[in-house]
């Protein structure tokens, strides 16, 4: 079992900066897969972005270049670097950790609003 527990999320004006956290209640050192999703009002939920344990990220075409992954194992945290914030941005934010053997866990999530 892990818990995940998301924090940095807030209201920021387009064009700023915000970093996510993503705590883990364990060693995430064996878990396969971490990753961000994001949910805004009547949408699907969508994939953000994802790291392995290799390092490797995969992200979403609509944050390339602005978001970036990572992870500290030592910390038991996953980062989440968001720049030059658009409003189309706006969601909640939700780490997720793929254990592998289909075990999924989910955090509770983080809104990240970005708004002038």
């Amino acid at each position: 079992q892990v818990q995940l527990v998301e924090s940095g999320g807030g209201l920021v004006q387009p064009g700023e900066s915000l970093t996510l956290s993503c705590a883990a209640s364990r060693n995430i050192f064996s878990i396969s897969a971490m990753g961000w999703y994001r949910q805004a009002p009547g949408k699907q939920r969508e994939l953000v972005g994802s790291i392995v344990t290799s390092g490797r990220t995969h992200y979403a075409d609509s944050v390339k270049g602005r978001f970036t992954i990572s992870r500290d194992n030592a910390k038991n945290t996953v980062y989440l670097q968001m720049s030059s914030l658009r409003p189309r941005d706006t969601a909640v934010y939700l780490c997720h950790a793929d254990a592998g053997f289909g075990v999924h866990y989910w955090g509770k999530g983080t809104q990240v609003t970005v708004s002038s």
